[in-house]
């Protein structure tokens, strides 16, 4: 037991050697950092996050110039060229490494195929929550249609629950103005959500923005243009139905970690319980709440 609990705090910093426990299915070498001259990488196509914005990697450059690159950047070779390698996870610190003018960057080198790298970015990115909604959605289609794997083996790689990356999955349907807009952080996902199978959203979508509507008046909007509501959730046998605003509590919470929640409401507090699967859930719950903190 002591040596399980030994795996918790660990979270990114087990990239360095061997890409981190989440994705420990797939078999890799362990690796020690090296320093290689910063030209010879280069980003990779199917990186799920696109967006890095010039604030963040000045920030970012800021600290580089002051402590230097703290974690390495994990490169895989490039196939036909000589010490040439592609990012497989690290892009924002090598983008922000050349605006503080290093000439080179610590690495872990691991040879890796096309899906582990990608599930690796993937992880990462959604680790340090850096994703925006529709990058992890599009990453986790990449995995499945690119790549064929199930629901349950994404969930199983990015330490999610199925109905998270079910939930994730179903934001690619939605018209590319709301992507956008969900990108940019305009529209929230429980708005995107509710969009979807409203075939005039674009005059809902303005209400949205320029009325700052929450969630509850868009679903009512929503089934008033002839989406039907989503049933509630039968009670099990021997226990109390929970009213529409627990359930609605629950699955925010649930939809912000990605993993079952459940509320229960006492005189006067009550009890909020996560579901994760294996320690390495437990252990992102942690970095998650130490951030926020």
């Amino acid at each position: 037991m002591a040596e399980e609990r030994s795996r918790l705090g660990r979270g990114l910093a087990s990239l360095i050697g061997d890409v981190g426990g989440e994705a420990a299915h797939v078999e890799r070498p362990r690796a020690a950092p090296r320093r290689v001259p910063i030209e010879f990488l280069k980003a990779n196509a199917r990186n799920p996050r696109r967006a890095f914005s010039d604030a963040e990697l000045d920030e970012l450059s800021a600290s580089i110039k002051e402590h230097g690159v703290i974690q390495p950047i994990v490169v895989r070779p490039v196939k036909g060229q000589n010490d040439r390698y592609e990012i497989i996870a690290g892009e924002r610190r090598w983008r922000a490494s050349q605006r503080a003018g290093l000439h080179d960057v610590p690495v872990v080198i691991n040879d890796v195929s096309d899906a582990d790298a990608l599930e690796i970015a993937i992880i990462e990115n959604v680790q340090r929550s850096d994703l925006n909604p529709i990058e992890e959605a599009q990453g986790y289609h990449a995995l499945m249609t690119d790549f064929k794997r199930s629901a349950e083996d994404v969930a199983r790689i990015v330490g999610k629950s199925r109905s998270h990356v079910a939930n994730m999955m179903r934001l690619t349907k939605l018209p590319d103005e709301v992507q956008g807009h969900l990108a940019e952080g305009k529209l929230t996902i429980g708005h995107a959500r509710a969009l979807i199978g409203v075939a005039d959203w674009q005059p809902l979508v303005k209400r949205i923005i320029d009325e700052n509507l929450n969630v509850r008046q868009v679903e009512a909007l929503a089934h008033e243009a002839g989406v039907p509501e989503r049933a509630p959730q039968k009670a099990r046998a021997g226990k109390i139905e929970k009213d529409a605003d627990t359930v609605a509590l629950e699955k925010r919470i649930s939809d912000a970690l990605g993993l079952k929640v459940s509320v229960t409401h006492r005189d006067p507090g009550g009890v909020v319980q996560i579901n994760y699967r294996d320690l390495d859930q437990l252990d992102e719950i942690l970095n998650r709440l130490e951030r926020g903190r």
